[in-house]
């Protein structure tokens, strides 16, 4: 994240194709890079993930900063921490028995040299299926056979004198479970509106965002209820409960198709609050839990409410602009706005207050350097007409607010407040809110730092109004997905140069320090048995020491989601850096990188075939600050081909090394903790064979040369 407030001024556009790839992930993972060792384990886990947004429980916590619940929730950027003594344990509820086949350990810096994987029915009594006395930090995949409801890490050494630490606990395995994925959380991060809140602290989206130390809370009065959107009709066989000591006595469970007739699934005047396991039979795209006498003077309040289904793996995080249900929608869209101030300099170019109603979540509105530091800030925008409000929207920039209101009006002058906060964290906030007003206004009283306030987006939800259709979006693939929409099997005779009609040759020097050029077509050329070979030579051209090869899709192919692979084998050597990966098609419209937004679906380094890494780049999170994860197998991946792959829709990305899944970057998420989600937009495929630069380093005298990258097909399906 760039902890300044604005973007530094865009660099010159380059010549076609600009690359910037990883030199350092992300991942605070990857500053131990050198500390990763491959394991027990094979290259590949074909069983699903069980554990990931599971309860999760810890023998103790260094702070609050680093919960349990960060180990399971997909996001390798946050960790659990435990006290800095001996011994520690970490444990998953993976909700039903499992037959448990592997488990993987990211470990921070402060890893455990001696640890047990074990296993339980009941939390109480423990089978060790794997322990190790010689652990030396990294990641661990780690292959175990047992069975049970419970997974614990069990440290009893410490390799360092702080607690130990863990970026990611990953169980994988198979649950039998009589048609009920109970596992499996079809409301995890989908939008949750309530009857009321107790405070802007205690959120509807508290109780479904996998979290067990964050809550939704009612106001003190009967009935209540809080209500989740699955996003589409699922059967829902379980709902579980996990009620803060504000419980309800009596409440029903219900179901609706459409957010307002509702069909009552379970029902109870008897309840002791707790956790609580539904058993239920129903369907709808619509859960609610209907309070009507609470158990104590407060409201009601809910840890988590989890909703299991059967028939199909439930829908990922909804993209955050999804409307409310009931009817509501997006009011705001290209709309009139107005700001306290704007800037418009080198460091934020035309980030004016439209750019906060665009939809576009690499363009923003940021008050102004000279005059706009200031407090108070604010921007409304005008829905042209009266309406009634019900949610608002804020991705926030790193310049946040801290303390800010949400006010209506009908005329822009007199305001009434909505919805107010003192303990802003900036990032995406959903406000379920009750308003009225054509007018709707941020009103920003504390900042977040010594800079302005900017917003990438502010997005108000309702009815009424003047509203303006957005642009329609394709729609989301079903995975597997199996209509091919663009191939190249490299099956021309042999010397024969890549399709024209598919690929654009892009020759000249790279990004990054690298040391090759890239010549027109001369280092690519069929081999007559179905590949293409991309050739690395030492030899003189453009004023560099080497040659390679590099080629796009761009103004040929665009693509908006769906798999998109490529089987290559790459070469062994040092200083070479094989990649494929994609870069957002406006970026050939003039968009500078990274605000048109950067996949890399597959980078490795020649001086070690043994890891793979895989980032996302965003006006937030980018370079060396990208987004990603780096994988350590147990095989070498130059010594055959391997399929590289991402599964793309607009709830995120899987991306995949043959069968294994070896990264989930959920919008949600990204959204929540890192910034902007800037790839729902076509996108064009890029291949090539870089030599040097800042992140592989140079060749030196043991370096192989010609060197070969194979790519036997590329894919795309939707």
């Amino acid at each position: 994240m760039n902890p300044r407030p604005v973007p530094p001024a865009p660099p010159p556009s380059p010549p076609a194709r600009r690359r910037r790839s990883a030199a350092v992930l992300a991942l605070v993972a990857a500053l131990v890079a050198t500390l990763v060792t491959a394991v027990t384990g094979a290259a590949s886990a074909a069983d699903p993930l069980l554990s990931q947004g599971r309860p999760v429980t810890a023998s103790s916590v260094q702070s609050a900063a680093f919960p349990a619940s960060a180990a399971v929730d997909g996001d390798a950027g946050t960790r659990w921490s435990s006290a800095a003594a001996d011994p520690q344990w970490l444990r998953v509820d993976l909700g039903a028995t499992a037959t448990v086949s592997q488990v993987v350990l990211q470990w921070e810096a402060a890893y455990a040299t001696a640890y047990q994987v074990q296993v339980s029915a009941d939390g109480a009594t423990w089978s060790t299926v794997y322990g190790t006395t010689s652990g030396d930090g990294g990641v661990d995949t780690l292959t175990v056979a047992g069975s049970g409801r419970y997974v614990r890490v069990h440290t009893t050494a410490r390799g360092t004198a702080y607690g130990v630490s863990l970026w990611e606990f990953r169980v994988y395995g198979t649950t039998a479970a009589g048609g009920c994925d109970t596992t499996g959380n079809a409301a995890l991060n989908r939008p949750a509106t309530a009857s009321s809140t107790e405070n802007a602290g205690t959120p509807a989206s508290a109780a479904v965002d996998g979290n067990a130390a964050t809550r939704w809370s009612s106001a003190a009065s009967d009935p209540q209820w809080i209500r989740v959107d699955l996003g589409a009709s699922r059967t829902i066989c379980r709902v579980d409960l996990t009620w803060e000591t504000a419980y309800a006595t009596a409440y029903q469970v219900q179901v609706s198709a459409d957010g307002a007739a509702w069909t009552t699934v379970y029902g109870t005047t008897t309840a002791t609050g707790g956790n609580q396991q539904l058993t239920v039979t129903g369907s709808g795209r619509y859960v609610r839990v209907l309070g009507t006498t609470r158990a104590t003077v407060w409201g009601y309040s809910l840890w988590e409410f989890a909703v299991r289904t059967s028939g199909g793996p439930p829908p990922s995080s909804p993209p955050p602009s999804s409307p409310p249900p009931g009817g509501d929608v997006l009011l705001s869209y290209n709309k009139p706005a107005v700001a306290s101030s704007h800037q418009d300099d080198g460091a934020c170019w035309q980030c004016l207050p439209a750019r906060a109603f665009d939809l576009d979540p690499a363009s923003r509105w940021a008050t102004s350097a000279t005059t706009g530091w200031v407090d108070p800030g604010w921007i409304y925008v005008d829905l042209g007409a009266t309406a009634t409000i019900h949610r608002v929207v804020l991705q926030w920039d790193p310049a946040y607010a801290t303390a800010y209101q949400i006010q209506t009006s009908t005329d822009a002058v007199t305001w009434t407040t909505v919805y107010s906060t003192t303990t802003s964290a900036g990032f995406t906030q959903t406000l379920d809110v009750t308003g009225t007003g054509r007018y709707v206004r941020m009103y920003g009283t504390a900042r977040s730092s010594g800079y302005g306030y900017s917003l990438w987006e502010f997005q108000v939800y309702g009815t009424g109004g003047a509203p303006t259709a957005p642009p329609p979006t394709p729609p989301d693939p079903t995975f597997p997905a199996t209509r091919l929409v663009f191939a190249d099997e490299f099956d021309g005779p042999a010397g024969s140069r890549p399709d024209p009609a598919k690929w654009t040759v892009d020759p000249g020097t790279g990004q990054n320090n690298e040391l090759q050029y890239y010549t027109d077509n001369g280092n690519a050329a069929m081999n007559g048995a179905g590949q293409l070979v991309m050739e690395a030579r030492r030899e003189s051209a453009g004023g560099r020491a080497y040659t390679s090869h590099r080629m796009n899709t761009g103004n040929r192919f665009h693509v908006q989601y769906g798999r998109v692979e490529a089987r290559v084998k790459v070469p062994k050597g040092n200083g070479f850096w094989p990649a494929f990966w994609m870069m957002g098609a406006d970026f050939l419209t003039g968009r500078p990188w990274p605000y048109n937004g950067e996949i890399d679906i597959m980078e490795i380094l020649g001086r070690d075939t043994y890891r793979s890494y895989t980032t996302l780049h965003a006006p937030a999170y980018n370079g060396g600050g990208g987004y990603g994860q780096e994988r350590v197998w147990t095989v070498d991946l130059s010594a055959d081909f391997h399929v590289y792959a991402v599964e793309w829709d607009s709830r995120g990305m899987r991306f995949f090394v043959d069968s294994t899944e070896v990264f989930y970057a959920s919008k949600a998420t990204v959204e929540a903790t890192r910034g902007p989600w800037v790839y729902d937009h076509p996108f064009y495929l890029i291949l090539n064979l870089a030599v040097g630069g800042d992140w592989p380093g140079a060749p030196d005298a043991s370096t192989p040369f010609p060197a070969r990258m194979l790519v036997d097909h590329v894919r795309v399906y939707q």
